[in-house]
């Protein structure tokens, strides 16, 4: 794996929208937080554009990305939000220029779709983590979680042990076990939309990490069903789950609950598996680097991250 270069004041950050768009002056607001931490922030094109939901034609979406890494001015690039759009421009990505240009890369839902080839296509290690519009503008983002990001992203030691703060629930052991394995995942939607395609996901001997929001049970059950019968879930050394927001039955009376689909579907497999560790959609999110070795310690009942995702 191909680790970026620690962030550390003065950089410059590049923001990009791969996916949908935001209003100019929310971005203004979020850019100005990112420059009050001593960053220069250079937005491209796509932050400006809209097209239906989309934050401009996928040229303009796709050809930001690959400027960026492209420029070498530029020392990391975050996503501005998510929405819908990641996957439509995957084939218009230079994957070997990104390999050749290393910068931390940051976000999380729909940017799902570009973590998994930019680990397995251009072997760079990336961060599952915040976003400028959709996560430091929000009354429920924690100023702890924006400076647990800034850690991830400035420090080149280990993340080591993710704990969840004492405003999300405590993690616990949905099957018991221990496993190692290279991370790798985010948004199950976005996981399961890459199947049978060029970019589908490799989880052999990885931990698969998955989290959703807005779905209810029934379409989990469908996702992890897929996932199941692609192999996707038996070649995974252990799966953590993460945050499930606003994923409950609009009819609780005619729906299995979202920890009967998890009993259902994934504690047969008898792999090592670990919920509620904090990453997702929630108010307080955790930033963690995909492409690094990390472990579920039965033991601590934890998800630790052992290697670092950067360097000086």
């Amino acid at each position: 794996m191909v680790k970026p270069k620690a962030l550390k004041k003065g950089d410059t950050i590049g923001v990009v929208a791969p996916s949908g768009f935001s209003e100019e002056s929310n971005l203004n607001k979020a850019k100005a937080i990112l420059e009050n931490e001593g960053y220069i922030v250079k937005c491209g094109k796509s932050c400006y554009e809209k097209y239906g939901y989309l934050a401009g034609h996928d040229e303009i979406r796709a050809e930001d990305i690959n400027l960026m890494f492209q420029n070498p001015e530029i020392d990391a690039v975050f996503c501005m939000k998510g929405g819908y759009g990641a996957p439509r421009i995957l084939d218009r990505i230079d994957y070997e220029s990104i390999s050749k240009n290393p910068k931390i890369f940051i976000g999380y839902s729909d940017i799902t779709a570009l973590h998994i080839p930019f680990v397995q296509k251009s072997g760079l290690v990336t961060f599952h983590g915040p976003m400028l519009t959709s996560d430091f503008l929000s009354k429920e983002f924690f100023e702890q979680a924006f400076r647990d990001m800034l850690r991830a992203l400035t420090t080149p030691e280990p993340l080591g042990k993710i704990k969840a703060p004492p405003m999300c629930p405590k993690e616990e052991m949905l099957v018991a076990g221990s496993a190692e394995g290279t991370t790798i995942g985010g948004n199950l939607s976005l996981i399961a939309a890459s199947l049978g395609t060029p970019y589908e996901i490799d989880t052999k001997q990885k931990l698969l990490l998955l989290e959703d929001v807005d779905e209810e049970p029934y379409s989990i059950d469908r996702m992890l069903t897929q996932l199941r019968l692609a192999g996707k879930l038996e070649e995974a050394s252990g799966i953590v789950l993460g945050q499930f927001t606003n994923c409950n039955p609009k009819e609780p009376e005619n729906s299995l609950t979202l920890d009967e689909v998890f009993l259902d579907i994934l504690v047969p497999l008898g792999k090592p598996i670990i919920k509620n560790v904090c990453f997702g959609h929630g108010p307080y999110k955790y930033t963690l680097p995909l492409g690094v070795k990390a472990r579920i310690d039965q033991e601590e009942t934890a998800f630790i991250v052992e290697e670092s995702a950067l360097h000086l």
